[in-house]
């Protein structure tokens, strides 16, 4: 594999391919499901801090905490790319103390979530639709568990 840097021998003259252009590494253009993952994994830290909040509330919570890990991996597999290495800035809280003021709180951070794996679905190839039709699927069962 050529790389930029790399001599090329022309006629006999060692010729430099730097500065061309043509092997120069370009940053990949952003996924459109970069935004559904980071969701996924925001919405797992969310469901972790309420768990912390109340651990009375970690059986209901915590396979929901779970569906939004492994969403967030899926999603990452799909793009290629890892996820971002280290805590990322400003983790997930909540602010309710209370079990109920918590399940709002998921609640009403669910909702905008589930409708934008439905759209990211409807907007996606087939080989990308089935994995957020169930991704859609799961947050609004996610919304059913927290009424």
């Amino acid at each position: 594999m050529l790389r930029a840097g790399a001599l090329v021998t022309l006629g006999g003259a060692a010729v430099p391919l730097a500065g061309c252009g043509l092997f120069d590494d370009k940053t990949p253009a952003p996924d459109p499901l970069e935004p559904l993952a980071a969701e996924a994994a925001e919405l797992e830290g969310r469901y972790r801090a309420a768990i912390a909040a109340a651990s009375t509330l970690a059986d209901r919570l915590t396979p929901i905490a779970d569906a939004h890990q492994a969403h967030a991996a899926e999603l990452r597999k799909v793009i290629g790319r890892p996820a971002p290495s280290g805590t990322p800035a400003g983790s997930p809280t909540v602010t309710a103390t209370d079990p109920q003021g918590l399940l709002a709180e998921l609640r009403q951070a669910e909702q905008p979530a589930r409708e934008n794996a439905a759209k990211a679905c409807a907007a996606a190839p087939g080989e990308r639709a089935a994995l957020l039709g169930s991704i859609a699927a799961a947050r609004a069962t996610h919304l059913e568990a927290l009424k």
